[in-house]
C-alpha cells in the first residue's frame, strides 16, 4: 500500500448548504455543481461496508463514471483497499491501478470520477460525514482522476431509517499566504438515476423480497397455530394439577 500523511493536522469541515449547491472558497466556472448516481452504485457500498472486516473503520472504493461539464454521473465503483492511523492512510495504489484496467476493458467509457467512503460504524450518534483523513484521500484521487477534480461520495450505512442516506461533496484549498492549510468540502446537488436495466433488476428485488416475506408468513401460520393449541393443552394440565393440590379434585 502507498502510505500518505502529512506532518500538519488536516481538517476537513463539510459546508453543507440547504439548497444543495456549492459555494465558497475556489468555486469556479467549470466545477461540478451536479452529481448523478445509480443504484448499483449504492447496492455496491452496502456490500463492501457489510463485508468489511470486524473492528475495522470506514471502507472506501473509487467511483467510476463520466464527466459532461459541471455534471457528473456515477455508473459503476469498486473497492479499494485502505487503513487509516492516526494523520496517516494507506492506500492500495497498485491494486486500485489493477482493478481499474480491469474495468476499463469491459467499458472504455468509464473513468475515475472520484471515491466513496462509509460514514458510519452502525452506532447510533450521528456520523461524521468528513473524516480528518478525507483531505489526504481526496489528494490522491486528485490525481488519479482524468479531470483533477475528483468527487466524494458519503454513504450513512446505518440504516435507521430503513433509508439509504447519500451525499456528494467537492473539495477546494483553504489558501492562507499562498500556503494550503485545509480543504473545504462543499455540498453538491445529488440525484439518483435507473437505467432501463436496474429499474428492471429493482423492481424484481422488490417482487422476490415480497414473495419470501408472504412464503415465510405461510410457514409461520401452521407452527402459530400449533404452538397456540400445545399453550392450551399446558395450561390445561397446569390447571388440574393445581387443582389436585388443593383438594379440589381427587
Amino acid at each position: 500500500m502507498a502510505t500518505i500523511s502529512s506532518t500538519t493536522s488536516l481538517t476537513a469541515p463539510a459546508l453543507l448548504m440547504e439548497d444543495g449547491t456549492s459555494g465558497g472558497a475556489g468555486a469556479g466556472a467549470e466545477n461540478v455543481t451536479q452529481v448523478i448516481v445509480h443504484p448499483l452504485v449504492l447496492l455496491h457500498v452496502m456490500d463492501h461496508h457489510t463485508r468489511r472486516q470486524e473492528a475495522s473503520g470506514r471502507v472506501i472504493g473509487t467511483l467510476l463514471g463520466r464527466r459532461d461539464g459541471k455534471t457528473v454521473e456515477v455508473t459503476n465503483c469498486f473497492a479499494v483497499p485502505h487503513a487509516e492511523r492516526g494523520d496517516e492512510v494507506a492506500i492500495g495504489k497498485d491494486f486500485n491501478r489493477q482493478m481499474l484496467g480491469l474495468h476499463l476493458r469491459a467499458n472504455r467509457k468509464e473513468q475515475v470520477v472520484g471515491w466513496y467512503a462509509s460514514a458510519a460504524l452502525g452506532d447510533d450518534a450521528p456520523p461524521d460525514l468528513i473524516a480528518d483523513t478525507s483531505s489526504l484521500i481526496h489528494e490522491f484521487y486528485a490525481g488519479e482522476s482524468d479531470e483533477g477534480d475528483p468527487i466524494h461520495l458519503v454513504v450513512d450505512t446505518r440504516l435507521l431509517q430503513d433509508a439509504i442516506t447519500v451525499r456528494a461533496y467537492r473539495s477546494s484549498p483553504v489558501v492562507v499566504q499562498g500556503e494550503a492549510l485545509a480543504n473545504m468540502f462543499h455540498e453538491l446537488r445529488l440525484t439518483l438515476e435507473n437505467s432501463e436495466p436496474e429499474t428492471l433488476a429493482l423492481h424484481q428485488m422488490v417482487s422476490d423480497s415480497s414473495s419470501q416475506k408472504k412464503e415465510n408468513q405461510d410457514k409461520e401460520e401452521p407452527l402459530l397455530v400449533s404452538m397456540e393449541k400445545l399453550y392450551k393443552i399446558l395450561e390445561s394440565a397446569s390447571d388440574y394439577v393445581d387443582s389436585v393440590v388443593e383438594g379440589k379434585t381427587s
